[in-house]
């Protein structure tokens, strides 16, 4: 069996930048890694990633994209990851379960519990061995990003962004 490792932040952490190092450094040294990410990852999960990232003014719920979250999330363990897994390859996944907890509980209200069981059920239990928490200032992080056309996750004011922060942490000290 593999190993599977995720990272998680809030936007402009340097998830996608590190994870991507990482991956870089496993292939120097001959180490068999697959580098994904979320959502996306497979091909439906692009077109549910373009959907819930960049669709302006569809008025998106908060269940709604718990439920599109994780059926990117379920396509993408079960076609990939997993199988993966199994071939003994490091898999590495940029964003995993711990952002739906802080963006769809924290940041957006819905119930933990019904979060916890939504994200249980798409990933049939399946738990990184090791996850890296990314952590900066919402100012700096967001500050980072404003070089190209935000998403809808971006454009959230920084109420918002300091409450996925404040889940983060607060997931990482119960851990």
């Amino acid at each position: 069996m593999g190993l599977f490792i995720t990272f998680e932040g809030g936007e402009g952490s340097g998830k996608s930048f590190q994870s991507k190092a990482l991956y870089r450094n496993l292939d120097k040294l001959a180490i068999p890694a697959l580098l994904t990410h979320e959502p996306g990852g497979t091909i439906l999960g692009e077109k549910l990633a373009r959907l819930l990232k960049y669709s302006r003014d569809t008025g998106i719920l908060p269940l709604t994209e718990l439920l599109m979250f994780n059926t990117s999330r379920s396509q993408l363990v079960n076609e990939i990851i997993k199988p993966e897994l199994q071939t003994g390859k490091v898999v590495i996944c940029d964003r995993y379960t711990d952002s739906t907890i802080a963006y769809q509980h924290f940041a957006r209200g819905l119930d933990l519990k019904l979060v916890k069981t939504i994200n249980n059920a798409a990933t049939d239990d399946l738990k990184p061995d090791l996850t890296f928490l990314l952590d900066v200032p919402v100012g700096v992080g967001l500050g980072r990003k404003s070089n190209k056309k935000p998403d809808r996750f971006e454009t959230e004011n920084a109420a918002f962004h300091q409450k996925v922060r404040v889940g983060y942490l607060k997931m990482a000290a119960n851990e």
